[in-house]
Order: structure tokens, then C-alpha cells, then sequence
């Protein structure tokens, strides 16, 4: 059952990320509050910065879905009615709820907000998402766990007024559905509550009872173990399998990584999900720019079987650098930059945009902003200018090849 063409949501942690989703092509951002979401390192919204997130976004046509998805205890119940009257207040589109009481307060609280139900509920068949649809609910955010014919299965059995949701990119959790109770046991901090420390990624040794503290090795190479590592989801190459399946909105996670991640990844899928949509062959050079930003190893996730252990490592594979942002570009090609990390005049980069293709150049000369000659800007946030071949959107960003990867 083939959708129309899915919206694409993108992650939005920070303001900077917010206009990098939105203007590399987002249909749709999710983002949080400085409350009640689950990632509380990610930046997130104030009460004075969420309106201001919220105006530029709708300026754009783009929706706003903010996360409500932590489970409160008591204790937080109280300051429940006000977050969610202020979120209505500043017309916001959607929730993204995981508690049943939060779902009910946000009927009563937020009555024109949808209501989205979050992975962290793991609907994982349509009885579920029927159950959800009679409660009220918009949508279902489906489990990470299924695969693509059970996610076909659910939609041929529910009406298609209930939106499915499935995340196509990545980071994916060892724990189902990202339940995982190892955080708060060795930490004291829930990963249920907006703050997983990630201890499935720490260095782990052997201990024998009778010799404390004395630590043994646990090899599968000689860089360590990784028995509880998992490689990024990556289905920039099953687009139309998604869109047979009858996904409604495809889900890029990511709101604690980097607004270059927010803006490459977004603009890859913005490009693949319209070629796919409309019929015209799919231009590889944005199945590469996945490639571009900072990741683990691809795979597909679940959506063609069980993964699998991967043994390999769990290393981020990061292979390019933020030179500088576009601020402003006349229309001869004269754009003014703001330094991100060091480059020299004569380097090959690579300039890509909201909606432009990457192409490369060679650095020239470049100038500050009294016209004094630059070979090489080096205070972070310098603002200097860059004669480029042509005119390029703002936001547009500038990066060089460059190995940031651990070595093997």
C-alpha cells in the first residue's frame, strides 16, 4: 500500500539545528522542551526560545512536533498542566507522548495539539495502534524492532486516518525501543527520563570474585569488546520499500548531534524521498552525502530481518570537518563566512546547501572584513569574506576531507 510522499521529520536540538532541518528541507521537526523530553543534554527549548523556534519554522510551512515522552513520577505531575498550556499557547503542531496519564492531560490541556505516540510505548502490531487510534492518538511512532512486512501488515489493518511513523537514520539502542534500565542502575541516571549516559558503549573488563580489583581483559580484537555495540540505521536506499509499506512520515534521530549532521542528513533524504516520489532516477551524490557526517557503520535495522551482532567495533567513522557557514552570498558569488575550524588558502573543500548540490573548489585568497588579504582565518567565529564561483544559499557550509576516525 503505497503512501504519497512521506513527510520527513528531522531532529531539531537547538535553534542553530532547528534552521539547518528546516532549510535543507524538513517537512517536520521534533524538538523539546527544557522538561518532560527524552534528551535532556540535547540543548533543547526555553519557554522565551520555543516561540521564537516556532515562528521561524512556521514561516518556512514547516511543523513542530515537541517531545512529551519522558515517564514523570509524582512529584513531576504538578508542573505537568502549565508545560502543556504553554505549548498549546505557542501553537505547536504535534506531542510526542509515551505515558497514558500524559496522553490524557494533553486532551485536556493541549486539545488542538495532535497526539503522537512515541517509540518509547513500542506499538509493534495493530491491535496496539487501533487501541491508540480509539484513545485519541494521531499517530503511532512504531517500534524500531519490526520489519518492513509487519509495518505493511499494520497498515492494511488500521484506518488511514492513524499517521505511521518509522525512523529511517540513525543511532539505534541495544535495549528495545530504547528501555533500558543499565544507565540508571550504574549511574543513577534514567535513560528512561531523558538521560541515558550510554554505558553499552563504554570499555568493559573481567573481574574474578576472589581478586578484586584486578581486572582482566575481554578480547573479541585487540581494541576491546563490543558486545552490546550496534551499527546506525541507514535507509536512504529503501525509500520506495518504505513508501510500499505505507509509512506516513520518515524520522531522522539525532536531536544531541551536530547542526551539520541536522542539515546533510535532512538534505540527502529531502532529495532521495522527491526522486523517488515522483518517479525520476535517485542522484547518488546524496546516498554519499550520508557518508559526510560523523556515524557508525550502516545497516538496514530490522526492517529486512534480525541485524545481527556486529563485532566488528564501535567506532564513529567521522571523515569530513566544518570549515566555515555561509551568512550571506551576493549574487556575484561574494559570500561572507563565519569560521568554524581552520583552513589555509589554496585547500580543496566541498560547498553544499540548502538545495545545492556539493561541489568542490579550491581555496582562494580570502579577506576580513577591513579587505585586508587572509590566507588562513583563525578565531572561532571569525567573521571574513570568500570570493566562491557562484551564488550559494545562506547556511551553506564548507567542509574539507579530512581523517578524524580512531584507527583501527
Amino acid at each position: 500500500m503505497r503512501t504519497s510522499k512521506p513527510e520527513l521529520l528531522s531532529p531539531a536540538g537547538d535553534m542553530e539545528r532547528l534552521k539547518m532541518a528546516v532549510l535543507y528541507g524538513a517537512d517536520a521537526v521534533y524538538l523539546a522542551g527544557t522538561s518532560f523530553g527524552m534528551r535532556s543534554f540535547a540543548g533543547n527549548f526555553s519557554p522565551e526560545e520555543l516561540p521564537e523556534a516556532l515562528r521561524f519554522a512556521h514561516a518556512h510551512g514547516v511543523k513542530v512536533h515537541v517531545t512529551v515522552n519522558t515517564m514523570p513520577r509524582n512529584d513531576e505531575l504538578g508542573g505537568l498542566p502549565a508545560h502543556l498550556e504553554r505549548l498549546e499557547e505557542n501553537g505547536v503542531d504535534a506531542l510526542i507522548i509515551a505515558d497514558l496519564g500524559v496522553f490524557r492531560a494533553a486532551e485536556k490541556y493541549a486539545p488542538h495539539c495532535e497526539r503522537h505516540i512515541s517509540t518509547q510505548v513500542s506499538v509493534s502490531n495493530y491491535a496496539c495502534a487501533n487501541a491508540w487510534f480509539e484513545l485519541g492518538a494521531d499517530r503511532v511512532v512504531l517500534a524500531r524492532e519490526l520489519s518492513l512486512e509487519e509495518i505493511r501488515t499494520i497498515r492494511e489493518n488500521t484506518p488511514r486516518a492513524l499517521k505511521i511513523e518509522t525512523f529511517a537514520h540513525g543511532a539505534m539502542c541495544v535495549s528495545y525501543s530504547g528501555r533500558c534500565l543499565l544507565s540508571n542502575y550504574m549511574t543513577g541516571r534514567d535513560s528512561n527520563r531523558g538521560a541515558c549516559a550510554q554505558p553499552c558503549r563504554y570499555q568493559y573488563a573481567l573481574m574474578e570474585e576472589k581478586r578484586p580489583g584486578e581486572y582482566f581483559p575481554v578480547f573479541e580484537d585487540e581494541k576491546g569488546t563490543y558486545i552490546m555495540n550496534s551499527r546506525d540505521m541507514c535507509m536512504i536506499d529503501h525509500i520506495d520499500d518504505l513508501m510500499d509499506a505505507g509509512v506516513d512520515s520518515l524520522k531522522i534521530e539525532g536531536r544531541a548531534k551536530s547542526a551539520y549532521y541536522a542539515a546533510i542528513v535532512t538534505g540527502a533524504y529531502r532529495h532521495v524521498i522527491d526522486d523517488v516520489a515522483s518517479g525520476r532516477p535517485v542522484d547518488p551524490v546524496w546516498r554519499d552525502e550520508v557518508e559526510h557526517v560523523s556515524h557508525r557503520r550502516y545497516s538496514t535495522g530490522f526492517f529486512y530481518g534480525q541485524p545481527g551482532q556486529y563485532y566488528q567495533n564501535s567506532r564513529y567513522i567521522r571523515d569530513w570537518q566544518v570549515c566555515a557557514i555561509v551568512t550571506d552570498c551576493d549574487e556575484n558569488g561574494l559570500a561572507t563566512l563565519s569560521l568554524r575550524n581552520k583552513f589555509t588558502a589554496g585547500d580543496k573543500i566541498e560547498i553544499v546547501g540548502p538545495d545545492l548540490r556539493p561541489f568542490e573548489l579550491t581555496v582562494p585568497v580570502m579577506r576580513d572584513m577591513e579587505g585586508g588579504r587572509l590566507e588562513q582565518p583563525r578565531n572561532p567565529q571569525m567573521v571574513f569574506q570568500m570570493q566562491l564561483p557562484k551564488q550559494v544559499p545562506a547556511l551553506s557550509i564548507l567542509r574539507r576531507a579530512v581523517e578524524l576516525s580512531p584507527e583501527d
